[in-house]
């Protein structure tokens, strides 16, 4: 679902900048004030985040087919991170995502950075978790079969619930933005009618996904599924470093080995956008992949950015599409640049409250 700079006015995608920008920082201030409050420390959150990232970005390289189609989707993975970090910590972890995806990896515009934060984090982060995860995982369903396997069913019932109403959400919200952007070559009503079925299925299979991750590391260490009930005869089975190490080994596996095997099929909004009429499925809006949507000075700037920070342009080495390598290293270097930022983030959000703290304190 990561869009181009084609596909937005510079208009839409500031303000889609400035209201992802208003959420990432209300995220900063909630966490700032668990920190004070004591709930749960950065530097106790900071190892499990900067996995999950890592999982997430690798993830995000596998592209399963959607049967009958001629599609495929990707894990989004919004509420895979709010279930394991909480909302606030979940939504900056996806933003180092999209951003170590855009800007060294050209996937998703520049330009519409903003867009896909919004489309991508927000929805799975905040609305996700607050009206479908946690008052599920809250709530007194399936108590008659017991607290542990009450809390399996609810982590799976959440993860596809979530997972299908977020990505229509994303998927509709691209239709908007586009249409407030004045492409006339994407009608609504035509462009939403495409989107949001082929979302539905890509939700579907997210959720599984999502699911099956969360059930693994409940069995393993309960105590980092957010809003789970633990029974007694649930303990940790892995110590926290040997859990965080099998998914950071998965990470790698994901991104560095089994990316090679992914759907090349478009994805859902590319699909939407240009069909697959080269496997003989439909056009759908037919339009040209080389000349689509509008055209910007800004998203020109924007475009010339990207081409001087991405190495790995469309996860392959630059001039040498064909070789699998660039897939792999592609994974393999993307996740450890999404933990290493997520960790650079924490400290530095660390040293500022330090330093305030002090400079408060002297006063």
């Amino acid at each position: 679902m990561h869009m181009a700079d084609a596909l937005l006015a510079p208009g839409t995608a500031a303000v889609m900048y400035a209201a992802s920008a208003a959420a990432a920082g209300i995220s900063i201030a909630k966490l700032r004030k668990e920190e004070k409050l004591g709930l749960e420390p950065t530097a106790k959150r900071l190892p499990t985040m900067a996995v999950a990232a890592a999982l997430v970005f690798a993830g995000q390289m596998i592209n399963y087919t959607i049967p009958g189609t001629g599609s495929s989707g990707h894990l989004c993975g919004g509420m895979m991170l709010s279930a394991l970090l909480g909302p606030y910590a979940g939504f900056l972890s996806m933003i180092t995502v999209l951003l170590i995806q855009c800007l060294f990896f050209a996937d998703g515009g520049l330009m519409a950075l903003g867009a896909n934060v919004w489309n991508m984090a927000f929805y799975g982060c905040f609305i996700g978790y607050f009206l479908i995860y946690r008052p599920i995982m809250k709530s007194s369903w399936f108590a008659k079969k017991g607290t542990n396997a009450a809390t399996r069913i609810k982590i799976v019932l959440a993860s596809v619930i979530g997972c299908i109403v977020t990505l229509q959400l994303g998927a509709a919200s691209v239709a908007v933005e586009t249409a407030v952007s004045g492409i006339t070559s994407l009608p609504f009503g035509a462009f939403l009618g495409l989107m949001l079925p082929i979302h539905l299925a890509i939700g579907l299979i997210e959720g599984l996904i999502t699911s099956a991750v969360l059930l693994f590391v409940y069995e393993t260490r309960p105590e980092l599924i957010k809003e789970a009930q633990q029974g007694e005869e649930v303990k940790n089975r892995f110590s926290l470093k040997t859990t965080l190490i099998i998914l950071a080994v998965v990470a790698i596996i994901v991104g560095g080995g089994l990316s090679l095997y992914a759907s090349s099929n478009p994805d859902g909004l590319e699909w939407a956008l240009f069909g697959n009429a080269d496997e003989g499925y439909s056009e759908n809006m037919g339009l040209d992949e080389e000349d689509f949507g509008i055209s910007s000075e800004i998203a020109d700037k924007a475009q010339g950015i990207q081409d001087s920070t991405s190495f790995l342009p469309d996860y392959a080495f630059a001039g040498d599409e064909e070789n699998p390598a660039g897939t792999t290293v592609s994974g393999i270097v993307g996740s450890a640049m999404v933990a290493v930022l997520a960790v650079i983030v924490c400290f530095v959000g660390g040293f500022f409250r330090k330093k305030a703290k002090a400079a408060s304190q002297q006063t």
